[in-house]
């Protein structure tokens, strides 16, 4: 499977803000700080953009969050417009139940590929049962928990004590500090995304 693999700083540089994809790094040094301008580009761009390119930035600043290729993005597109409701409501609600943005959130992971680094690896259960594949969405009352041998990695407790102090988990989880495990209470609400994008925009994108 096609996957990302070169330096993710870039791809801020490229939509010209934070993605959050290096999770604590993000927060103490940050690449935008020193070098603000796009990759190839001395100065910022001059003229206004057009209405693709607008359009095309915060499709592209959406699938970089989310560390996504553009099949299974399109696909999601896809779905969320045949389903009934606000398309762009659905596209951002199914993006957030992802098992491995879930993982993130609950603080077990403080980027989206290392969450989806425990998923692949085998080190992320739902309802008791092993589940390697990040793009599983995650259903209402289903519990995520670490699998025993995990829950004493390094990684695994730096990135919970980075989520009590960096981040807030969203309302819509259930967290168990004890057991070290998550549940989903309700599909997240349009507000309580985690990617700051325009979502009508990307649903005009894919619209044309």
């Amino acid at each position: 499977m096609a996957r990302y693999t070169g330096a993710v700083c870039r791809l801020c540089r490229r939509e010209q803000t934070k993605l959050f994809l290096k999770g604590e790094k993000c927060y103490t040094k940050c690449i935008l700080d020193s070098r603000p301008t796009p990759p190839g580009m001395a100065k910022p761009q001059r003229g206004k953009p057009s209405e693709y390119q607008i359009r095309l930035r915060e499709k592209q600043k959406l699938k970089r969050m989310m560390m996504m290729t553009e099949t299974p993005l399109k696909k999601a597109m896809a779905d969320a417009s045949r389903s009934p409701g606000n398309s762009a409501a659905v596209l951002l609600g199914t993006l957030e139940t992802r098992l491995d943005n879930v993982v993130r959130r609950l603080g077990f992971a403080t980027s989206v590929n290392t969450a989806r680094q425990l998923v692949r690896h085998g080190h992320v259960r739902v309802d008791g049962k092993h589940v390697n594949i990040p793009s599983y969405g995650v259903s209402v009352g289903e519990e995520i928990t670490l699998a025993p041998g995990i829950k004493d990695n390094v990684g695994v407790k730096l990135a919970l004590e980075f989520a009590e102090k960096k981040t807030n988990r969203p309302a819509y989880l259930a967290f168990d500090a004890e057991k070290l495990s998550g549940k989903l209470l309700r599909q997240p609400g349009r507000e309580e995304s985690s990617f700051p994008v325009n979502d009508r925009l990307i649903v005009e994108y894919y619209s044309r």
